[in-house]
């Protein structure tokens, strides 16, 4: 499966990994709050270093792990994480940064430190040529495709349980191929289809869900703003900031809806993510204008998230600010952010644009929560 290219990657990976002081202690970091594609790729990495290169290993994030799924992951894999809050992080020489790059508002890299491998899939950052080694590939799907390219060039086999977290990541980080998948990722994902534990995968996919799942649900659908195929929605208050790209997800599989928005405050950041069924968009691009200098963004040509400073408990000014967010979402995509107006569902009548005979009308606006978007 691995191309000559991945091969002279990985030799070129384990020449630096080898130059380094065997007794040195290694932090690997991934991105605040670790979805599914950073705890796959992060365990594999891990794993190389220790059994492959006998190096000292420990594996963190920050942020928090909050959506169910990805919990049970954790729980199922049983992978070994610490949250940075329990660490000494002038206990470790050697840094590597997985499914993130450096000093783009996203990880925990000590200030200062310059880390010795950065592994990605997304676009890459100015910043991240600084570091010692660097295998960024934006026409992968997942990062995980990258590490199991690894694993195979090292001579190593994921074991039953890695291996359903790789097919996990690599399908959720794709949507089962439906968005920017290559052709790595599904020679990768055949390639450990017969490690694969079904019922592990089962549990995981179908992971019990908290009752304020369905308060933010709700909340959700309660202040949707739209504009043509555009759809906007403001969470509020949320209890981790996971929930808003899971909610931007679902908005995109609105009929007629082909761009969604969505945002969300937590502790003194407001949380942003955009998705968009355009493959020939830019999100990560359109992020970084929405948010400025005010916080960090990126992403995908289809999918991004980003955070803005916010002060705590200042309602009112968050409030503008999302309306802010949103006129300028719709300005931005060639759309009169003055004709962003709530959208309603109207008893037994679906909300849609336009329509012909025989259609379910248009939801008429209704009446405004929480200001205009």
């Amino acid at each position: 499966m691995t191309s000559d290219e991945s091969k002279a990657r990985f030799e070129a990976f384990a020449a630096h990994v080898e130059s380094t002081p065997p007794r040195d202690r290694w932090l690997v970091l991934t991105h605040d709050n670790p979805d599914p594609d950073a705890l796959a790729s992060t365990a594999v990495l891990s794993t190389l270093l220790r059994r492959h290169f006998k190096r000292r290993v420990t594996v963190a994030y920050g942020g928090m792990i909050g959506r169910a799924e990805n919990r049970e992951m954790v729980r199922s894999l049983r992978l070994e994480l610490s949250h940075l809050r329990h660490l000494n992080r002038r206990k470790f020489q050697r840094f590597a940064l997985v499914d993130c790059q450096p000093w783009t508002g996203n990880s925990q890299l000590p200030k200062g430190a310059v880390p010795d491998v950065v592994i990605d899939h997304h676009p890459m950052r100015k910043a991240t040529a600084a570091a010692r080694f660097v295998d960024v590939r934006p026409d992968y799907g997942a990062t995980a495709t990258i590490l199991v390219e690894y694993l195979e060039a090292a001579g190593m086999h994921p074991t039953r349980s890695v291996a359903t977290g790789l097919v996990y990541a690599i399908r959720s980080e794709t949507r089962d191929f439906g968005r920017e998948a290559a052709g790595p990722d599904h020679a990768a994902y055949d390639l450990l289809l017969p490690r694969l534990d079904r019922r592990l995968l089962a549990k995981i996919q179908i992971a019990r869900l908290p009752f304020t799942y369905f308060q933010t649900l709700h909340s959700a659908l309660e202040t949707l703003y739209g504009v043509g195929n555009l759809v906007v929605s403001h969470l509020g208050r949320v209890d981790q900031p996971d929930i808003v790209p899971e909610i931007a997800d679902l908005l995109l599989r609105m009929e007629g809806k082909t761009w969604s928005l969505t945002t969300g405050s937590h502790g003194d950041r407001l949380y942003l993510s955009i998705r968009t069924t355009n493959a020939r968009a830019d999100a990560g691009n359109l992020m970084r204008r929405l948010i400025g200098r005010r916080g960090k963004g990126g992403g995908h040509g289809t999918m991004a998230g980003g955070w803005m400073e916010i002060p705590e408990e200042a309602g009112d000014e968050v409030r503008a600010l999302e309306r802010s967010v949103a006129r300028r979402f719709a300005k931005a995509l060639a759309k009169n952010p003055d004709r962003l107006v709530p959208l309603a569902i109207e008893k037994n009548r679906l909300p849609r644009e336009g329509g012909g005979k025989g259609a379910a009308t248009s939801a008429e606006p209704a009446r405004e929560r929480n200001g205009a978007a």
